[in-house]
């Protein structure tokens, strides 16, 4: 048994101990959903980081960066500024109006069943093409390291996260994304360490060679290597970022694991600092991988091209640097990596559909505890089978791009709807439902006909959308129609629906025992 087998296997061991644990003291709605917002800040900070830094950031970009050097600094600080959009905007109003899901917040003074649908529908369309990223991380790592092939590796991490969610819920999953977050950041920074210290730590020398070597040269360092001078793209995938994190279910759950709001402020805060420090780290080690794999033998003899796909630059340049001990070492962390952010993703989608969709939409609230832990459950599962059977259409692709994909669906549904309600006065159900419905379905159209699925994934000869994300158009379709529809909705519902800010208002600030709940709650 090699190193990456005994080190995944230790990490299954011990969140399957975790989820035992858990299990026990997962009694109550509150304590799935939410772990009974017993979780501090600074574990939140770290299970969030653990969200967000996922195989995508890791395998994905440090790939990127191998491939097309300076254009990866556009998604480093577009999550950058994604996580200070979090912090400074949405972390506090959160977790003061809310309490299982982001709906919670929104329908406070809008009408409960229809926005609880749309947040159904919206956590679905997110959710999906994110656990398919994961999944084709997954099934890439297990292809090189564990002797099993595609399908193999992500039946077993289809498995195992179901078994996480089901059974130990959020305590469970806070606990394997804080470990998980714990692991890649020591094993991306000895990572680090090892390929600066093959430059004597000299960063204008390793930057030196990766230009030297590079097919690109010194326009490795420029802009134009990823999508050219393809402004559009470039924005969109900014506005993706910057509105999609604050947009994604599985992310603005966490909010509600912690008993107060300072302990989300404190949480998100810690995130950003993670999360940056991090990226950070990626990009270096992808400079430094292109002057250590770059035309050599063993992993790249044709240039930059390497074998195992862009996805596995990671996994190479641990070898390169530390021998077979390091790279089992990295591969199963990356591992690990996957398992935490799957299981976070298949719990929003169980909660949204249990909480949301039967107790508050098709029960009207008379559902119990019961009922709705045994529906998310079952969603649970249904969901596991559904991922692993559409990640397989997507063997290949570079992770990165494709988890980007989500975002700009969230940035174009879920963001300007929760952006509005908590501060815009005006904002109507009709115009919330008119503007998050048209953000959904036409991001999700764009992102299917555009180059990366239509071509890359479906094989088709040519998109018929040519731009890799179309958040610059759908982004502020979303905005100007949730405003327009609000502004012209003169029906005695929006009426009471405006007046109800005022209480919702109050909340924010001071959190929900100093104020009523509005007419939709």
């Amino acid at each position: 048994m090699n190193s990456a087998s005994v080190t995944f296997l230790a990490f299954v061991a011990c969140t399957l101990l975790i989820t035992h644990w858990a299990a026990r003291r997962t009694r109550t709605r509150s304590d799935f959903y939410a772990a009974g917002s017993r979780i501090t800040g600074t574990q939140n900070g770290f299970a969030i980081a653990g969200d967000a830094m996922s195989a995508a950031s890791f395998l994905g970009l440090i790939g990127l960066t191998f491939s097309f050097g300076y254009d990866v600094l556009y998604f480093i600080i577009s999550l950058a500024l994604s996580w200070a959009v979090v912090l400074l905007f949405i972390a506090v109003r959160l977790r003061n109006l809310g309490r299982y899901t982001f709906a919670d917040a929104v329908c406070l003074r809008l009408d409960r069943r229809h926005i609880r649908t749309f947040a159904a529908c919206c956590t679905l369309a997110i959710a999906i093409p994110y656990l398919i990223a994961q999944l084709v991380a997954a099934g890439t790592l297990v292809q090189q390291m564990f002797a099993l092939d595609f399908t193999q590796g992500v039946i077993v991490v289809g498995v195992l996260m179901t078994v996480y969610v089901t059974f130990g819920g959020m305590i469970a999953t806070t606990w394997v994304q804080i470990i998980k977050a714990a692991l890649l950041l020591s094993g991306g920074l000895v990572l680090l360490f090892c390929v600066l210290y093959q430059f004597e730590f000299n960063l204008a020398e390793m930057f030196r060679k990766a230009v030297n070597v590079h097919p690109r040269g010194e326009q490795l360092l420029q802009p134009g290597g990823l999508y050219g001078s393809d402004l559009i793209t470039v924005l969109s995938l900014s506005l993706a970022f910057i509105g999609g994190t604050a947009g994604l279910p599985h992310v603005l759950m966490r909010f509600f694991t912690v008993p107060d709001a300072r302990q989300a402020r404190h949480s998100a805060a810690l995130a950003l600092c993670l999360v940056c420090g991090f990226q950070v780290v990626v990009f270096l080690t992808g400079i430094g991988a292109i002057a250590l794999l770059t035309n050599h033998p063993v992993y790249s003899p044709d240039g930059i091209q390497i074998i195992g796909g862009s996805n596995m630059v990671a996994i190479h340049t641990a070898h390169a640097v530390g021998g077979e001990l390091f790279k089992g070492f990295i591969a199963a962390v990356a591992f690990a990596t996957i398992l935490a952010v799957v299981a976070g993703l298949t719990l929003s989608v169980a909660t949204t559909i249990s909480h949301d969709l039967y107790a508050n939409v098709l029960r009207h609230g008379r559902s119990n505890e019961i009922e709705e832990l045994r529906v998310s459950r079952v969603a649970a599962i249904a969901l596991g089978i559904l991922g692993v059977s559409l990640s397989i259409l997507f063997e290949g692709q570079n992770v990165a791009v494709l988890a980007t994909f989500p975002l700009a669906i969230a940035a174009s549904s879920c963001f300007p709807v929760l952006l509005l309600s908590m501060y815009w006065r005006g904002l109507t159900t009709r115009g919330a439902l008119a503007g998050g419905y048209t953000g959904m379905f036409l991001s999700t159209a764009l992102v299917i006909v555009g180059p990366s699925v239509w071509v890359g994934a479906l094989g088709f000869e040519r998109p018929l959308f040519p731009y890799a994300y179309p958040t610059l158009f759908t982004m502020p379709a979303a905005f100007m129609l949730t405003w327009w529809f609000s502004v012209t909705d003169r029906g005695e519902a929006a009426v009471a629906e405006r007046a109800a800010y005022d209480g919702q208002l109050q909340r924010m600030y001071h959190g929900p025992v100093t104020a009523e709940a509005g007419p939709g709650h």
